[in-house]
């Protein structure tokens, strides 16, 4: 079964996130654009990479994708929410190794920095590609888990 995928993204990202929705669609996934519904050039990214991230959280089959002009602005929002593994994508080997590595479940992308078609190939890339479940990784994944509930150590 596909994921739901929460998208969201400001300004700088509004562009790309229309192409991502249409093409998500035309693939068959469910879609839930959690804004901006429109370009608004002052609009804030932590509106918007939060409102994903929480409901990427909260939905038991989801994922998410925002974009802001960087990525950074919005991934580092997105990982405020426990739970969240956002990770940027700023091409598609990178997006592929942040779902086998790190299980990722948030897709940032750099708005200003991406191609449509770039953008597009990326997120295919990252929603193919499962979690590796290799037993260095769940126990690094482990250690993340530690950090959040404040229990780390060595």
């Amino acid at each position: 079964m596909k994921p739901t995928i929460y998208l969201g993204a400001d300004h700088a990202g509004f562009e790309t996130k229309e192409a991502v929705t249409t093409y998500l669609k035309e693939n068959g996934y469910t879609v839930v654009d959690m804004g901006n519904d429109n370009m608004v050039a002052n609009d804030d990214y932590p509106d918007f990479g939060y409102a994903v991230a929480k409901r990427v959280m909260t939905d038991g089959n989801a994922r998410g994708i925002v974009m802001c002009g960087n990525a950074q602005g919005i991934c580092i929002v997105a990982n405020k929410v426990r739970g969240v593994r956002a990770a940027t994508g700023f091409n598609a080997e990178v997006a592929r190794t942040s779902r086998t590595d790190d299980d990722s479940n948030v897709l940032c992308l750099p708005g200003r920095f991406l191609s449509t078609k770039e953008a597009l190939e990326i997120v295919q890339h990252w929603l193919d590609t499962p979690f590796s479940g290799e037993e260095r990784h769940v126990r690094r994944l482990k250690k993340v888990d530690d950090i959040e509930s404040q229990e780390f150590g060595s």
